[in-house]
């Protein structure tokens, strides 16, 4: 009996303390064009104070399976990559004091197409998760550019077969 009531004071604590913890929210999926810019929104709550030890970590795991790739760091400043494919293509535009951690990707590529991790870490929490997103990144553009060069060729091959049939019936009409 006395084994068991330190056991079950110790339970009923536990239970009135809740534990310390993170939590990450991202839109989940996201679209995009080739060639614009796209917000990567990532927002947090935490039962401790944003404080000078928050730290933001971005990564990136291609769409085809390849390596997971560092995006962006935050700590008390942000850190941009200082090689590979994020190089200059990417800026801070969160505000820890409002919870967001957000990033925005530059100039968007096709092989951007992947996923974006967040993950936030803000001691004294204990419990350190990651929130991802989903990212697509369209060919629209390419497709649009495809299309107003078939529209511009019709439109040529339209005129000069007009002119062509005009030339004929001038022709036509000093004959008769």
């Amino acid at each position: 009996m006395y084994g068991v009531l330190p056991l079950l004071l110790g339970l009923q604590l536990t239970a009135l303390c809740p534990i310390a913890a993170v939590e990450i929210y991202t839109s989940g999926a996201l679209e995009a064009v080739n060639g614009t810019d796209v917000r990567l929104k990532c927002t947090f709550s935490s039962f401790a104070p944003v404080g000078d030890a928050l730290t933001v970590t971005w990564n990136f795991r291609p769409r085809d399976g390849g390596r997971e790739q560092f995006v962006f760091y935050y700590h008390m400043d942000p850190f941009r990559p200082m090689s590979g494919r994020f190089k200059d293509r990417v800026v801070w535009d969160g505000n820890p004091e409002r919870y967001d951690v957000s990033i925005i990707l530059w100039k968007l590529q096709f092989d951007d197409n992947g996923t974006y991790t967040c993950q936030v870490k803000n001691p004294p929490d204990v419990d350190v998760p990651f929130s991802e997103i989903f990212f697509l990144a369209v060919a629209i553009g390419s497709a649009c550019a495809v299309m107003i060069i078939i529209v511009i060729v019709v439109v040529l091959f339209q005129h000069f077969r007009k002119r062509r049939w005009a030339k004929k019936a001038d022709k036509d009409e000093e004959i008769k």
